[in-house]
């Protein structure tokens, strides 16, 4: 260490002198421009000259005094690398950057063979991630090496031990010294196995010399000490338990005496403790007991006689309580002392505690100081040995306040002493209460009979007042019903009134815009019309809505109940609202099914479009999934959006009308909040179970349960559906309008003209025949309105 410090030293004054004489350089390099390019007189560079030459050969003494020092520093050096090499311990030096510098021979030797390789420059980290790498080195346990850095202990690949010393330099750096000690490691393993071997002398002379039985199990499960009693509880033989055997071999995995601290119980709770009888009537106590190492000790004890004692004990205790709870009343046990000692299940039942609780405490911590005072003169009497008895209010574990009659009885010794009182108590309150009551009633009787009877006259006038109040509210209320009906179905036929009048002359103005969009208009004028078309079918939307609802309120409604492929109906659906999802810029996916379904079709297709349309009024971005999945009998069609769905406390408001919740998307049709309305009137006139469900900000599944129809009907009713489908196809039809206002005629022919149909129109039956031959002529499509002229009847008209 006293070369590590020279060297320290050395190294800094080598420094000193290069930083020195880097400074001279740099004064004579400026002393020398200065004299070059100076503008003063020839005297001033003069001296300047010559005072640079002063300079530079002080800068060759300074560099010739460097040269001597740094050979001194090659000498010491040499000097200190050869005093390396010849310790006997491998030697390794970090800078104060924690790099390699200088390391000897044995240090190299260390690591021979086992692929690692150590250069100069390399860093601790690189060092110890190499030798941990190849697996060479492994921690055996620290030394401490007092103020200094520990000492680890390690064990190579090759089977020596090496002791790891570090110390720190003067200049940061550290110094590793690896010390070869397997030799004591071999010398410290031969004495400690002589001590062990002794120990285990001592050991077992112990354990043979117990009354107990006793098993030494070690940490891999062997059984390791055991004695006499041991193999002569257990039934072993020596020859078994010879040669460090496995504990489960030695018993097996089902034996009783087989015991360890991980033995669990019935219920699976840590098992410590077991009595084990033996067929020969014996009973064997069996413990374990965890040691620091992972092992345990068992111990095995004849238990018999100790057993048989507590078994005799238990079962005369188990008689005398058994007795003694079943009786109805409160018995106890108090010593001299004042303390008690037994007690049955109603005296602790009545206290509201347990046996344990009572037993060893006074009779002054259990009644209280109040009424210990009661019962001091009576207790007095009974250790004097007379028996007591007598009444006492006191109150119970609920806090109610009852009369007992309490009886104490000495218990007197051989000797004449009273060692102790049995008491007996009784809860006489109900008794004592009934008389009390009794002889109260007795006093007062005709009092409460005159007071009652009043009573009882008032409340029967009372009572004949509510009645009459009663009969006159409830008659009230079925007039204010009958109002209610009469009320709601005028409204009803009023509002299908007006709806069906109001209809027509927006149909009409509706199949004027029809034919005018289909002209061809300029720009301006083509989007004035659309614009009227748009809020003239809103107009009619509002007024179907409202006729749909006040039939389905009025009950006329009749679902045309039929037997249809669902994807015939689904299939136009998806196509129409793929676009109008496209126009919303929404994603639209579509899941069809051919299962075939009992509905009525358009009324089925009107909860559906509601379904979607509100998917995409409420669904801002993201995309809409419209498909079927089948349930049993049943096809559940679902709408499945992304939008901004609906709170929890409103799944049921909106399927009221009117009703709509405020949208967070902005520029689309807010609807008018009959939509939902419609579909829950309809789904009951159909009978089909609509659902809902949502996460607000995440989206909502709308759904409607249909019934499914089997294989064979489903496949006599779809060749039925073929044959009407094929035999309905227009193509250049010729088409006969009836209707009893002239603008719906007009718009008809108008639009079915446009469409390449031969119309004719008419306004009654006999202003058509007087256009054309009915009974000659047929036509491919008759459409006639259902309220014509003088009460006429559309479906009469097409009869005759």
């Amino acid at each position: 260490m006293q070369n590590e410090d020279e060297l320290g030293q050395l190294r800094q004054r080598v420094a000193e002198l290069e930083f020195n004489n880097a400074q001279l350089l740099k004064i004579n390099k400026v002393l020398i421009e200065r004299v070059e390019t100076g503008n003063t007189n020839k005297a001033t560079h003069y001296a300047a000259f010559e005072h640079s030459v002063i300079m530079a050969e002080q800068v060759r003494e300074r560099t010739e005094q460097l040269n001597q020092t740094l050979e001194k520093l090659r000498v010491s050096n040499r000097a200190l690398i050869d005093a390396i090499e010849s310790t006997s311990d491998a030697f390794a030096l970090y800078d104060n950057h924690s790099r390699l510098v200088l390391f000897n021979r044995r240090y190299r030797e260390n690591w021979e063979g086992s692929g690692v390789e150590i250069n100069v420059g390399m860093t601790r980290e690189e060092v110890r991630a190499l030798i941990h790498s190849h697996a060479h080195i492994e921690p055996a346990y620290s030394e401490d090496a007092g103020n200094d850095r520990p000492r680890l202990v390690c064990r190579l690949e090759s089977g020596r031990w090496i002791q790891i010393s570090e110390r720190t330099t003067s200049d940061g750096g550290v110094v590793v010294l690896h010390t070869d000690i397997t030799a004591l490691k071999h010398i410290e393993a031969v004495r400690r196995e002589q001590e062990l071997a002794q120990k285990s002398r001592v050991l077992q002379h112990t354990v043979d010399n117990l009354s107990q039985g006793v098993a030494l199990v070690n940490s891999a499960g062997q059984l390791e000490v055991w004695n006499r009693p041991f193999a002569e509880l257990t039934g072993l033989a020596d020859e078994l338990l010879n040669g460090l055997p496995a504990m489960d071999q030695v018993f097996g995995e089902e034996s009783d005496f087989a015991m360890s601290p991980q033995s669990r119980g019935p219920t699976g709770e840590p098992c410590l403790k077991k009595e084990i009888t033996l067929d020969d009537g014996r009973v064997i106590e069996v413990r374990t007991h965890p040691t620091p190492r992972d092992g345990y000790v068992n111990t095995y004890t004849d238990i018999t006689e100790r057993h048989v004692y507590a078994e005799t004990l238990r079962k005369r205790e188990q008689w005398i309580r058994l007795i003694t709870d079943h009786i109805p009343a409160l018995v106890a046990y108090v010593g001299a002392d004042l303390n008690f000692q037994f007690t049955n299940k109603v005296y602790s039942e009545w206290y509201g505690c347990d046996d344990e609780v009572l037993l060893g405490r006074s009779i002054r911590e259990v009644h209280g100081e109040e009424q210990s005072r009661k019962l001091t003169p009576y207790i007095e009497r009974a250790l004097s040995g007379e028996s007591v008895t007598f009444e006492v209010d006191e109150s119970n574990g609920e806090g109610e306040q009852r009369y007992m009659l309490r009886s104490y009885v000495p218990n007197i010794s051989d000797a004449g002493n009273t060692v102790g009182l049995f008491v007996l108590s009784q809860d006489v309150t109900e008794r004592r209460r009934t008389a009390e009551a009794l002889q109260q009633a007795y006093d007062n009787m005709e009092q409460r009979v005159r007071e009652r009877t009043a009573e009882l006259t008032a409340l029967n006038e009372q009572l004949r007042q509510e009645i009459i109040e009663r009969r006159s509210v409830e008659f009230r209320l079925r007039e204010a019903k009958k109002e209610a009906e009469m009320a709601n179905l005028s409204k009803t036929k009023f509002l299908a009134a007006a709806s069906h009048d109001l209809l027509q002359p927006l149909n009409a103005a509706r199949l004027f815009t029809g034919a005018l969009i289909e002209k061809h208009l300029q720009p301006e004028d083509q989007h004035l019309a659309q614009s009227i078309s748009h809020s003239l079918r809103v107009v009619e939307e509002l007024l179907e809505t409202l006729v749909d609802i006040s039939k389905l309120d009025a009950g006329v409604v009749t679902p045309d109940v039929t037997v249809f492929r669902v994807n015939d109906l689904l299939d136009n659906i998806a196509n129409e609202f793929n676009q109008v999802a496209g126009s919303a810029g929404l994603g639209f996916h579509y899941v069809g099914s051919s299962a075939v379904i009992r509905s009525d079709s358009q009324m089925l297709a009107r909860i559906l479009r509601n379904f979607l349309s509100n998917a995409v009024r409420y669904t801002q971005q993201g995309r809409i999934l419209f498909g079927c999945r089948r349930r049993r009998s049943s096809l559940v069609i679902e709408v499945w959006d992304t939008g901004q769905g609906i709170p929890e406390e409103k799944l049921t408001d909106i399927f009221l009308e009117f009703n709509r919740l405020q949208s967070t998307v902005t520029g689309k049709d807010k609807g008018l909040g009959l939509g939902l309305a419609i579909v829950d009137k309809m789904s009951g006139v159909l009978g089909h179970q609509v659902s809902v469900s949502s996460v607000e900000g995440k989206g909502s599944v709308f759904s409607v349960e249909v019934p499914l129809v089997e294989q064979q009907e489903a496949e006599q009713s779809h060749a039925l559906q073929n044959e009407v489908m094929a035999s309905s196809l227009l193509q250049d039809a010729d088409i006969w309008v009836v209707d009893n206002d002239p603008m719906i005629c007009e718009g008809m022919e108008r639009l079915l003209g446009g469409w390449g149909c031969r119309v004719l129109t008419a306004n009654s039956l006999p202003d058509l025949q007087t256009k054309i031959d009915v009974t000659e002529v047929v036509p491919d499509v008759l459409i006639a309105d259902y309220h014509l002229d003088d009460d006429v009847l559309g479906v009469d008209m097409v009869r005759d």
